[in-house]
């Protein structure tokens, strides 16, 4: 359902108050008007993400229906993962809603769920947002939707623009483009870049920096030739790198029994006392705020991604066109957090970060504990991440019967393999007597690589039967199908260094001399068909009815962290979803609206979940992907109306309903298993439960948006003055993959809402010069967005909050064009 905001200025400033702008997408791959697709669709064009004042994924929560955006769990801010209709990318997992630049699914990450870098949003035609699954037409098989972002095109026009920002918590941002015709009809290029710098929000007092900070460039060059009438072909080259002082985990508690079993264990905290140290890092972060914290890691996060993406059209007649896209993409992320967020070495995560050195306030001096420095600090001496990524697609599509046949038919092929080998160190489980202490807490080491391959042939067609009778003009089918064939395959090294030189595995067998010989391999193959059909008819012109059914699925994947032989690989996840729905534009009176609702229905099976796992023969622990089934069901409308000229009213709502209908495993330390009739029961180590009635993961189950847009008049030749504003609403989310919310404290994020707002005076005094301010979270809302989810296992409570109060004023200039 594309909103109807996502219309562009000019198109608005224009329209008739009898009419309601729309956006041309392109969701079955060929343009198309938003309220002509049957499909649920949110688009946003250039000028209301400027107006929204949308730059990062993050920004897209609560505009979209059903989407859910956050790091789920993960220590880097900078993951972002996308989750629609309940279906989110999982530990180690795919994406289960996949990211395109100019049509080519962005290159994924697999330790961290990250997908392209930052500065997508600079120079953008528009973004759509996909619900539901896309296991037919787009290139990646997913089973929650799919987010487009469409990059400007070279144009035949000289023109461009710069702009700079400026803001609260030194918010300076710089971003420009400039387009170029160098042959008429020909030859044209267009260059567009932008830099971001922000301070952060979290205060680290021991090293004295500000965590959750931003600080990226990008750049972006596009080539669009045509060389004769029916060739066409576009290059696009792009780079991206961000280096920031990582995320600012706040601490909210610890759990005794686990980290400090139970705080007079003669191995692990021989000193009783150790309750207290624990006690006293979480009464200080109580007492410093959710705006500040004292990490023992000098954190940060590090992404350096680049690509190259040509697209050549091919027009053999009138009803057929050959197209070819390849690509080829590179990511390499590093980052090092401090997730319990005190000075103990208690959830460390550490690539090649500095440790501080001791006397630290609030810890060694305290309880008779001085220790002199971290030594057991480790390097892992390379990325957490770095594959690389090429793809191919050949697709043809044609028009026939008057028009009244449009297909698309093809063959995809991506390999996503490592561009070097992937590295990870931690420590964790030091007791706090023992930080720092190389021999007692040597912390761990971890080599990875990770291939998935994917090859698929595709068909999909719609059929207006109005080319057999013209009775039935207004019916049409769609159908489509896909195979796919995948190869997941992947090697893990993971030990820990003992005091003779050797590494204790992580899986099976005795002492190994090096890291190297505690490597495992596995490879998955997998192959599996989707499929989509649908029906939509319009009884009077302006209301469109439609119902279809789609079969998704997602790849499975290798296990990075077994250490047991049977879960180093885990199956792909399927999806059959059912939606009826109707799209319309109205009038009453003179008063133009719009109302589009759909409700779905999913089946979802073998749902990638993760759960801890331990080998008792080498006395090491991992995780394990777990199996689930659910129900997923919910609906999802927009409405949105003009009561005058220059002032639209709309807004969207959203409702998940997710319910597992199988979800067993065996607990490791102990957990809660449902009981029939309602309610949890305690189960030991090693104790069967039962996790059906658990909440379902990153789901939000009310999503509700509400949002004014005004054109406020001014003196004639003085440009044009807009207003805006959206509050946002989200209901409680469950970020924990099962578990009694009391037994995960901080697993449920609390409710909030968010007041955003814009002022843009454009064009002022036809000078080309545009003025806008705007404020972000405007009643300096505290909320979270994030919690580690490792107070069961790890025995870490810790959370992340989300932006505060965000203001600043934007400047623009803009030259040639019409």
């Amino acid at each position: 359902m594309a909103q109807d905001a996502a219309a562009s200025a000019t198109e608005q400033a224009s329209l008739p108050n009898g009419v309601l702008g729309d956006i041309v997408v392109t969701a079955q791959r060929r343009s198309e008007r938003a309220q002509d697709v049957p499909i649920v669709i949110s688009a946003f064009s250039a000028e209301t993400l400027d107006k929204l004042n949308i730059s990062e994924p993050q920004d897209l929560y609560g505009n979209v229906p059903s989407l859910v955006v956050g790091t789920q769990g993960q220590g880097s801010r900078d993951v972002q993962s996308y989750s629609i209709r309940g279906q989110s990318t999982g530990f180690l997992a795919l994406p289960s809603v996949a990211s395109y630049l100019s049509e080519v699914p962005l290159i994924a990450s697999i330790s961290l769920s990250l997908q392209g870098g930052p500065g997508l949003f600079v120079d953008l035609a528009n973004v759509q947002v996909l619900s539901g699954p896309q296991g037919t037409l787009f290139g990646r098989n997913t089973t929650g939707g799919a987010v487009l972002f469409t990059p400007q095109r070279p144009t035949e026009r000289f023109e461009g623009y710069v702009q700079g920002s400026f803001g609260n918590y030194n918010l300076r941002s710089f971003e420009g483009a400039l387009n170029v015709p160098i042959i008429e009809d020909k030859l044209a290029i267009r260059v567009a870049g932008a830099y971001y710098d922000r301070r952060g929000f979290t205060h680290d007092l021991v090293w004295d920096k500000w965590r959750d900070d931003q600080h990226w460039y990008t750049g972006r060059l596009g080539i669009l030739m045509t060389p004769t009438e029916s060739i066409t072909n576009y290059l696009m080259v792009y780079g991206s790198r961000s280096n920031t002082n990582g995320a600012g985990y706040i601490n909210r508690g610890f759990r005794l029994p686990s980290v400090a079993a139970p705080c007079n264990d003669a191995v692990r905290a021989p000193n009783p006392a150790s309750c207290d140290v624990y006690r006293r890092q979480t009464a200080i972060a109580n007492q410093i705020g959710p705006r500040a914290n004292r990490q023992d890691v000098d954190g940060y996060a590090k992404i350096d991604t680049w690509g190259a993406i040509n697209t050549t059209d091919l027009e053999l007649n009138d009803e057929l066109t050959l197209r070819n896209i390849v690509s080829y993409q590179k990511l390499k992320s590093d980052y090092a957090v401090d997730q319990d967020g005190t000075p103990l070495q208690a959830y460390q995560n550490s690539q090649s970060a500095n440790f501080p050195s001791f006397p630290v306030p609030g810890l060694s001096d305290e309880f008779g504990i001085a220790p002199t420095g971290y030594t057991n600090a480790v390097n892992a001496g390379g990325p957490r991440d770095y594959p690389e990524q090429f793809t191919e697609e050949l697709q043809l599509q044609g028009k026939m019967l008057d028009g009244h046949l449009n297909f698309t038919a093809g063959g995809f092929y991506i390999n996503t393999k490592p561009a070097g080998i992937w590295r990870a160190a931690a420590v964790q489980f030091c007791a706090p007597q023992n930080t720092g202490n190389s021999i007692l807490c040597p912390g761990s080491r971890v080599r990875i690589g990770v291939t998935n391959r994917s090859k698929a042939l595709y068909s999909q067609a719609t059929l207006d039967f109005g080319a057999f009778s013209e009775a039935l003009e207004s019916l049409r089918l769609t159908a489509g199908y896909r195979y796919t064939w995948d190869t997941t395959k992947g090697f893990s090294g993971s030990g820990t260094p003992l005091a003779d030189g050797t590494f204790r595995c992580g899986i099976g067998g005795p002492a190994q001399p090096t890291l190297e010989d505690c490597e495992y391999d596995a490879t998955l193959k997998t192959s599996a068909p989707t499929w989509t059909a649908g029906l939509d008819y319009r009884p009077v012109r302006n209301l469109m009815l439609y119902g279809k059914v789609t079969r998704g699925y997602k790849a499975g994947g290798f296990n990075t962290t077994a250490v047991n032989e049977q879960f180093q690989t885990f199956q792909p996840e399927k999806l059959t979803s059912y939606e009826v729905g109707f799209k319309s534009d109205w009038r009453l009176g003179s008063v133009p609206g719009r109302l589009n609702v759909t409700y779905y229905y999913s089946d979802y099976s073998n749902i990638q979940r993760p759960g801890t796992d331990f080998n008792p023969t080498t006395f090491a622990g991992g995780a394990k992907i777990l199996a689930a089934k659910a129900t997923i069901q919910g609906f999802e409308a927009e409405a949105s109306f003009r009561p005058f000229p220059g002032l639209e009213i709309g807004g969207t709502v959203s409702h998940t309903d997710a319910d597992y209908k199988e979800f067993n495993y065996t607990s490791l330390f102990g957990d809660f298993t449902c009981v029939p009739g309602g309610g949890f029961a305690r189960v030991g180590p090693g104790g069967a439960v039962d996790a059906r009635c658990m909440p379902f993961q990153f789901v939000t189950p009310w999503i509700y948006n509400i949002r004014a847009n005004a054109e406020i008049p001014i003196a004639p030749h003085m440009g044009d003055l807009n207003f805006m504003v959206t509050y946002s609403h989200f209901a409680p989310q469950a970020t924990a993959p099962a578990g009694d919310p009391s037994f995960e404290p901080g697993s449920v994020l609390e409710a909030y809402g968010l007041l955003n707002a814009s002022l843009d005076w454009r064009n002022v005094a036809e000078s080309g010069v545009d003025v806008g301010v705007f404020v972000n979270n405007a009643t300096n809302k505290l909320y979270r967005v994030g919690n580690s989810n490792s107070y069961n296992g790890l025995g870490i409570f810790s959370s992340l909050y989300g932006e505060p109060r965000m203001y600043g004023v934007k400047l623009r200039y803009r030259f040639g064009g019409k």
